[in-house]
């Protein structure tokens, strides 16, 4: 299949990310193709937690992993893993994760991620307005809980660091936690409320809902694999499985599958890496929590969903090509165990595991270059879900304009 250059701007990745941008360009007059290997929404978007995150303004990690690499090493269902037999690859990654753990370059992710979290949820209410699904959304908070005595002075001291970020967070106590959450462990302890957050009722109807607007709109769809490209005076070249295809311009929104098309068509390597995330989906339990509800000793979350309960966590460094350990998704509801009053139902739950795109600061690509037939957004770690709609104003935003990012945090030559 050789496509003429009618296409404006070809957009490689149908997560939510490059479906948002998708439909943001052809609503500002674009003709858009969108290409993915799989159909629209069934990679990273399709599983993850569901939880609007834009309280989780820190980076994906602190000084503290250095001393539970070696428990990362040796604990396969811990909630870090690192296979060891991927640790000569992960490691390049992995000192400039501890380079970006400095104070300076540290605070610099902080402002970074907090800048696009604070715009995140206005623009997703916005974007589902738009199009006549606001049900989509629930905005009603999110709650970190905590169960033991002495984790209160970690939990404090959290509550302070995110208040010093502006973060609206307010201090539950036991009683208050009861109130809402009737059917969780009565001797939990309290937590955390973070009024300005919510949850997606399914994340992959989002997508699907985003979708069908972008065709209503003029976006056109091919299911190919993008192989490779080459830009040219007048735009670019896409190789694929399908032929090639030319545009004026391209995004790359392929998440964890970014790195190489970078390469090939600006020459600059990113250090991308992924993270594999899990999940549980309890089809029983739709009817257990009333909002996202994350332990803070057990680090998962548990978010209620229009098909059931997800229960969702964990982080895998282990590449793009081992295959999943579903005994991690399904120690999720081992964790789960204690925390409610009744323990819950597996009957007919799935399993599932998806890659997350994450850079060692933390930090997306968000940037126009080659003056500008490329654009990028891609990187957004355990946040694309929470930053997607914010990133598809601001990729809109650079399509239009000559200039790159207002800010350097999120330009490609920062590496």
């Amino acid at each position: 299949m050789v496509d003429t250059p009618e296409n404006d701007i070809a957009v490689v990745g149908a997560g939510i990310v490059g479906v948002a941008c998708a439909l943001q360009l052809a609503r500002q007059g674009r003709r858009v193709l969108l290409l993915d290997h799989q159909a629209p929404g069934h990679g990273a978007s399709y599983g993850n937690a569901g939880h609007l995150a834009t309280e989780q303004v820190f980076p994906i990690a602190d000084l503290s992993i250095l001393k539970r690499l070696p428990r990362m090493l040796l604990d396969p269902m811990g909630p870090l893993r690192l296979d060891w037999k991927y640790l000569p690859k992960a490691m390049p990654w992995f000192a400039r994760l501890l380079l970006n753990l400095r104070p300076a370059p540290f605070q610099r992710s902080v402002a970074g991620i907090r800048a696009l979290n604070e715009g995140s949820l206005g623009a997703w209410q916005r974007l589902l307005g738009s199009i006549g699904r606001s049900e989509l959304f629930k905005e009603d908070g999110s709650l970190l809980v905590f169960e033991r005595p002495e984790s209160r002075v970690a939990l404090q001291a959290l509550r302070a660091r995110m208040q010093q970020q502006d973060v609206q967070v307010d201090l539950w106590s036991a009683d208050h936690l009861r109130e809402a959450a009737p059917q969780l462990n009565p001797s939990l302890l309290g937590g955390l409320f973070f009024p300005r957050t919510g949850h997606f009722i399914d994340p992959y109807r989002v997508v699907c809902a985003l979708f069908e607007v972008a065709k209503a709109n003029g976006v056109r769809f091919v299911q190919a694999r993008v192989t490779g490209g080459q830009l040219h005076s007048d735009g670019v070249n896409l190789a694929s499985d399908r032929g090639t295809f030319k545009a004026r311009q391209v995004l790359l929104s392929c998440g964890a599958h970014s790195a190489p098309l970078t390469v090939a068509l600006t020459g600059k390597r990113v250090p991308l890496d992924t993270e594999r995330g899990y999940h549980l989906m309890l089809p029983q339990e739709q009817q257990r929590l009333p909002f996202a509800v994350t332990s803070l000793e057990r680090k998962f979350i548990m978010t209620p969903m229009a098909e059931g309960l997800r229960l969702a966590g964990t982080v895998e460094f282990a590449g793009l090509d081992a295959p999943p350990s579903m005994q991690r998704a399904w120690q999720l509801h081992r964790l789960s165990k204690g925390l409610f009053q009744r323990d819950l139902s597996t009957e007919g739950a799935t399993p599932w595991m998806g890659f997350r795109p994450s850079l060692p600061d933390s930090l997306p690509v968000i940037d126009r270059v080659c003056d500008g037939r490329v654009l990028l957004a891609f990187g957004h770690q355990h946040l694309g879900l929470t930053q997607a709609a914010v990133t598809a104003e601001w990729v809109g935003r650079l399509a239009a304009q000559s200039a790159g990012p207002e800010t350097a945090a999120y330009r490609l030559d920062r590496f």
